[in-house]
């Protein structure tokens, strides 16, 4: 029975775990957050200030003048008073006007002054007036009037705490914002909820051997410590993005049976210095409470480059504490035995030495795109859920498909069930898959109207390109031209190889770059003009010029040697000497111009071949591989392919 993994305790931390029960869903958020809390806070105060002074105000009796309550006691309106040295209290036997003020009062409150030598007790007396021994205003307790003055912070610390509790409960979980009360307790896996595994994974069955051996250990540890092996520290997977490493570090998790925690190595870092090391210790024990389990960090060159590399501020030291703790971790003096961290990168050359030594990630799996069976087995993955019309061939895809990963194949399906329901079909035809295909391989169609002459000049560029792809021994076969504007192009070329290819020698090269030439040299023979619409294909010409002569050692004035490093980051200018590079540019000039010339030459041969290849785009707007070699006049076999 495979160990349960603890749920995701809270939103806020930066891994996901399989086999859990769902998050609840997050409580509501006081609109505003913090600034909402602060500004209903503000309210609450104002309203309980208001209306308590309202309320004290409508209990206070009213200072009369000393002159006001002579004329009282002259009136015989007095009923009683009591006197506490000079102040006096009294009450009325009927109500009186406040003078100067609205309203009328009953009892009241006055001073008589210490020069007065009126005979107050001869009149009170004589006019019947009581003098108690008692106040006649009854005071407000001590405990009223802490009451008062505290009752509107009270309510104002009761707010606060309610709101704070419901963020926290969604923020942090069970503690708010003082933490959680207690750590979460492992769950049972929930009853029929599917894991991936390695039948979910295809096209790359030398990487899954790879990673066997770590499944039959999290399997099986007894069976290795019997021999004294010790169990990978880490595994990293690399290679270019979409070819499935998350998917396969899954697969291990869910062959293995054992708990899986992913998080991407971004979440780990935070303005605060110190917190991704803190999130990263965290995750590691709550991996190890159910050992063996699996931690899987994506996009680990987030924080594992190379440290050293200036004294940064803030976030570049936050990165390297982040990088610091998870080498710690690894390491095994924490007790992290049992817990297998898989990582993946799409660039293994900039990571930390320290990270890529034996003892840390022990071995370094590389994740290339599929070849040909291994496109058709993902093809088939990717359409198991998705009803295929009996015309479909997978094959014939997959060999169209050369150098897409595993994400572009998916993609690639998805694409053609989202045609399938726009057209109303009860299930996914050829047809579909086809369009599909040109979709994401050229790009969308593009609803622009074009003048005859740019219609015209868009046939002869484009047939340019195909016809010296067609004439070059060895070139990629023309598979399908047209001059409907896809994407940011007026019209394109697709040409693709009979079998995935994975060394390019000189002359194909150079067969590409004469290709790629085509269309500028069709223009300039037609028309005598240049125009923009060869951007794109010179971009690709210097591309291919620059790595012949710089990396790939194809110039005798250069040498075997690289002087164009493939790395983007190192700038052109400080990749080599000044010599150098002015000598990788003049190769590059003296390339170009000869597949220039051999393209002008070999148009200028095959003119009428251009003008019927032209006419015919211009008639059919598209032409596929079979019609673009008639219309052109050159059988398909004849071509050699070298």
């Amino acid at each position: 029975m495979s160990n349960p993994a603890p749920p995701r305790r809270a939103p806020d931390d930066p891994w996901r775990s399989e086999g859990t029960p769902p998050t609840p869903p997050p409580r509501r958020k006081m609109p505003g957050g913090w600034w909402g809390l602060l500004v209903a806070a503000a309210v609450v105060y104002l309203i309980a200030s208001l209306v308590l002074s309202q309320f004290r105000k409508g209990g206070e009796e009213p200072t009369v003048s000393y002159t006001e309550f002579s004329r009282q006691v002259t009136a015989g309106n007095i009923s009683k008073i009591y006197s506490k040295d000079e102040a006096i209290e009294g009450e009325l036997k009927k109500k009186a006007p406040v003078p100067g003020g609205d309203g009328d009062y009953t009892k009241f409150r006055t001073q008589r002054p210490a020069f007065a030598t009126d005979d107050l007790w001869g009149e009170l007396t004589g006019r019947g007036v009581t003098v108690t021994a008692e106040p006649v205003v009854q005071k407000t307790s001590i405990w009223s009037s802490l009451l008062f003055a505290f009752l509107p912070i009270l309510l104002l610390i009761a707010v606060w705490v309610f709101a704070a509790r419901r963020m926290g409960a969604a923020l942090g979980g069970g503690g708010g914002l003082l933490g959680r009360k207690e750590p979460p307790k492992p769950v049972e896996l929930l009853p029929g909820k599917k894991r991936t595994t390695f039948a979910d994974v295809a096209g790359i069955d030398e990487v899954e051997g790879e990673l066997n051996d770590v499944v039959d250990f999290l399997k099986n540890p007894g069976a290795y410590r019997r021999m004294g092996a010790r169990m990978p520290g880490g595994v990293l997977l690399a290679g270019p993005p979409g070819t499935g490493k998350t998917l396969l570090a899954r697969a291990v998790a869910g062959e293995a049976g054992v708990p899986f925690f992913s998080a991407s190595a971004s979440e780990f870092i935070e303005m605060i210095v110190g917190v991704g090391a803190g999130r990263v210790r965290e995750l590691f024990s709550e991996a190890r409470k159910v050992a063996p389990a699996i931690v899987f960090i994506d996009e680990i060159d987030t924080i594992g480059r190379v440290r050293g590399g200036g004294a940064g501020l803030g976030g570049h030291d936050e990165r390297e504490q982040t990088l610091n703790q998870i080498l710690t971790e690894m390491d095994g003096f924490t007790g992290s035995e049992g817990v297998v961290v898989l990582a993946a990168t799409n660039r293994a050359d900039v990571l930390d030495p320290a990270l890529t030594r034996p003892g840390r990630f022990d071995r370094i799996v590389q994740v290339s795109p599929p070849d040909r069976p291994g496109r058709e087995a993902i093809l088939t993955i990717h359409t198991r859920e998705i009803p295929l019309a009996p015309d479909v061939d997978l094959p014939r895809i997959a060999a169209a498909t050369p150098g897409m990963t595993g994400a572009d194949l998916a993609n690639l399906a998805n694409e053609a069930a989202l045609l399938a329901v726009k057209r109303r079909e009860d299930a996914v035809t050829q047809s579909d898959l086809t369009t599909a295909l040109e979709k994401v391989q050229l790009g969308a169609e593009r609803p622009l109207v074009l003048s005859a002459e740019d219609r015209r000049r868009t046939a002869y560029h484009e047939s340019g390109h195909a016809l010296l792809g067609m004439l070059q021994p060895g070139a990629d076969p023309v598979r399908k031209v047209t001059i409907v504007p896809r994407g940011r192009a007026l019209g394109v070329t697709l040409s693709t190889p009979e079998a995935d290819k994975y060394a390019y020698t000189e002359e194909y090269l150079r067969g590409r770059i004469i290709g790629a030439l085509g269309g500028m040299a069709a223009e300039q023979l037609v028309y005598g003009v240049v125009t923009t619409g060869a951007e794109s294909d010179l971009e690709q010409v210097t591309s291919l010029a620059r790595g012949m002569v710089g990396r790939w050692g194809m110039s005798e004035r250069v040498g075997r040697l690289t002087a164009v490093p493939g790395d983007a980051q190192v700038p052109y200018g400080l990749s080599a000497a000044p010599a150098t590079l002015d000598s990788v540019d003049h190769e590059m000039r003296r390339i170009v111009d000869e597949c220039y010339e051999e393209a002008s030459r070999l148009l200028r041969e095959n003119r009428h071949r251009l003008d019927a290849l032209a006419q015919a785009l211009l008639e059919h707007e598209t032409l596929e591989e079979e019609a673009a070699y008639r219309a052109a006049g050159i059988p398909r076999l004849a071509k050699g392919d070298g």
